[in-house]
């Protein structure tokens, strides 16, 4: 067994490419060597900025002996038939077997194929590799480029390293020929690298400072970034994204920090850190105090006789990355938000739903209503409706126009600084909010009614326009909308009842969704969502937990297995309630219940009467239904869910007497209309809580 190493190298593969190109690489690897019946043992990928790379292990020197066969036209078919099939298996009809098949002698094509050098395997592979190769954006270059058969690549291919043991892989992509040759680090190491093999790959390139383990290298520039940051007494901002992509910028991190002038920090700290970072790449730091810093550090893929002079030249380029953030925060606040607002009538919201300047119109006029209403308690309409009518106003300022993810941050600076009240400016800035799973939910009354009036007018309108999502296809993010307004109702305790019914119905699937995400039984959701009815998502959630928590006890087992007894029995016994009966044919009762403490049963049937006393244990059910029922409708009306189910528990022990002591199909006729109609009311009694039908177990 043999490890196999493959270095694909190049000019610059940009960071955020690197982690799809590993997998890309992994994966085509593995389906090459599948389809050559090659087997091997693990793999690693590497990338960098120069290189992509594989080592695959313990591969074998050849592949297995296999006999492949293909069934083929029957005995007696015209020749041109036979012909044909031979020239597809690439066999002669000498090749052929007849074989029977139920009866009839048919023709198959039987090939032995011999082992195969799985260096030759590999000799083939790797160009299918290179050339089915999926990046994002790749190039063709040189004169091949003018053909549109030409190799593609994300930047040109400069070289390859394929190495079998160690033995060279002989073959050629594009006019690059495979070699024992690679580079080491572009400025620490001059001229060519030669590679024996996968075993020394990593440390040969060590040595001419390439560190070849992305992993590797995103340690390195985490913990030294954060070393530096210790050694002047500040603590680095985390920034996982800003580790893996300096490690993939870099092929020997040194990280560096650096200072710029204190007086950029009258500019907001997010557009500090937001410029540093994506324009320079650099991260950013924090005082004792938890106030950011005048101190960034940057990654340099070099170890340099000066740091400074590195430091300094990356400190003029932040400098004037920096001070045109300072002249946008300046030119935005000489306009008032409201002057801003204005210019929200020049840019379209939807074509259907005109513009933003109509949104925001539509989103101030409900969210004053939520208000007044009092669904979102403790907002003030006036404040509120100010909020909403300069919510998206810094959606055409400089700022937001060079950094569009502040959209929101920004207006509430602005509004601060401008003198609003601090409600107003809170309600701007995290009225977008909650945007993902993660994301912080609003809790201040204003805020969370400018929030919640955004997102419902947003649902409620391309509902309006049938701009529905369907399937995997939602253009408009409306599933998520609806998640954030579940989130803001629950998260708020708000009791807002949902009219429409599309709405309604859109906004109880992403709560299954949002509840299943949150280990939520999916058959105990359907179980309460199966009644209807219910338009109050925080009352529908209050019933899905009370009734998880009922399943989990041992009266809550006891009582499903009750409840589907009973249910087969009817279903098995062809029952239906009476009062069904009348509804569904409109013919007058022809079964009645009387229930009478001085004569047990009474059950008239067309003028024929009959009596029975009842059995302890159906007289129990009885008594026992008779507290549970109405125990239970009062507390659900009272929303005290587990209450119902307390008083829901309380029949266990006698609907299991019940089944234990009592015949339901008694001969006499009148016993067992009485015990099936008992049965049905126990049915109905539970069903009014939840849909215990729905409940699996």
């Amino acid at each position: 067994m043999n490890d196999f190493l493959l270095e694909l190298q190049s000019e610059e593969i940009p960071a955020r490419m690197q982690a799809g190109a590993r997998a890309d690489l992994e994966r085509l690897f593995r389906q090459q060597m599948a389809d050559a019946g090659v087997t091997h043992g693990s793999i690693e990928v590497f990338s960098g900025p120069r290189r992509l790379a594989l080592i695959a292990r313990d591969m074998p020197a050849r592949t297995e002996a296999v006999s492949e066969e293909a069934k083929g036209p029957p005995e007696g078919s015209p020749d041109q038939a036979v012909d044909g099939f031979c020239k597809k298996n690439g066999v002669t009809r000498a090749q052929l077997e007849l074989r029977d098949v139920k009866g009839r002698m048919t023709w198959f094509a039987v090939k032995d194929i011999p082992g195969r050098a799985v260096s030759n395997v590999l000799a083939e592979a790797i160009p299918a590799i290179v050339r089915a190769f999926p990046w994002p954006k790749s190039m063709r270059w040189g004169k091949a480029s003018l053909g549109t058969d030409s190799l593609r690549w994300v930047r040109p291919l400069s070289g390859i390293v394929a190495i079998l043991g160690e033995d060279l892989v002989a073959c050629e992509v594009g006019g690059v020929a495979s070699g024992y040759a690679t580079l080491g680090h572009r400025f620490h190491h001059s001229g060519e690298v030669t590679i024996g093999g996968a075993h020394d790959y990593a440390e040969k390139l060590r040595c001419c400072h390439v560190i070849v383990d992305h992993e590797e290298r995103q340690d390195l520039v985490r913990a030294k970034a954060r070393e530096a940051a210790e050694v002047a007494g500040l603590r680095l901002m985390d920034d996982e994204g800003l580790v893996i992509e300096n490690a993939g910028l870099t092929e020997w991190p040194e990280p560096l920090l650096g200072r710029f002038d204190e007086g950029y920090l009258d500019v907001p700290p997010e557009v500090i850190q937001l410029t540093a970072r994506t324009n320079q790449k650099y991260f950013v730091c924090q005082d004792a105090g938890g106030k950011l810093a005048n101190a960034f550090v940057c990654t340099a893929n070099i170890r340099a006789v000066d740091p400074e002079i590195i430091v300094d030249g990356n400190r003029k380029v932040l400098a004037a990355r920096l001070s045109d953030a300072r002249f946008f925060w300046e030119l935005d606040q000489k306009t008032t938000l409201a002057d801003h607002a204005r210019k929200l009538e020049r840019i379209t919201f939807h074509e259907k739903l005109g513009t933003v300047a109509d949104k925001v119109q539509r989103v101030a006029k409900l969210a004053r209503w939520l208000a007044e209403q009092g669904i979102v308690p403790g907002a003030d309409p006036d404040i509120t409706e100010m909020a909403a009518l300069l919510c998206k106003a810094d959606l055409v300022t400089e700022m937001v126009g060079e950094f569009p993810e502040l959209q929101g941050l920004m207006g509430g600076y602005y509004a601060r600084a401008e003198g609003l009240p601090d409600a107003v400016a809170d309600a701007i800035r995290d009225h977008y909010k909650p945007v993902g799973q993660g994301d912080d939910v609003p809790t201040a009354p204003v805020s969370v009614a400018v929030s919640l009036a955004d997102k419902l007018d947003t649902l409620r309108s391309f509902f309006a326009i049938e701009e529905k999502p369907t399937g995997s296809k939602d253009p408009f993010a409306l599933r998520r909308a609806a998640l954030a307004v579940i989130r803001l109702v629950t998260a708020n305790g708000l009791r807002m009842a949902v009219a429409d019914g599309d709405l309604l119905e859109f906004f109880a699937d992403r709560l299954k969704v949002q509840q299943k995400e949150a280990g939520v039984r999916h058959d105990l959701i359907d179980a309460i969502f199966a009644l209807g009815g219910e338009d109050d998502l925080v009352r529908l959630l209050a019933r899905v937990h009370a009734l998880q928590s009922f399943m989990a006890t041992e009266d809550g087992a006891n009582l499903l297995a009750g409840y589907k007894r009973a249910g087969n029995i009817l279903k098995k016994e062809g029952y239906e309630a009476p009062n069904d009966r009348i509804a569904q044919t409109g013919e007058e009762d022809p079964l009645s219940l009387v229930d009478d403490p001085d004569v047990g049963f009474i059950v008239a049937e067309r003028g024929r009467a009959a009596h029975y006393d009842r059995e302890p244990a159906e007289q129990a059910l009885v008594d026992a239904l008779d507290r549970a029922e109405p125990a239970a409708l009062a507390a659900i009306e009272g929303e005290d869910f587990a209450a119902a189910m307390t008083a829901l528990a309380s029949l266990r022990a006698p609907i299991d007497a019940f089944f234990d002591d009592v015949t339901v199909n008694d001969p006499d006729a009148a016993k067992r209309a009485a015990r099936l109609a008992l049965l049905s009311r126990f049915v109905a009694a539970v069903h009014k809580v939840a849909d215990f039908s729905r409940i699996e177990g």
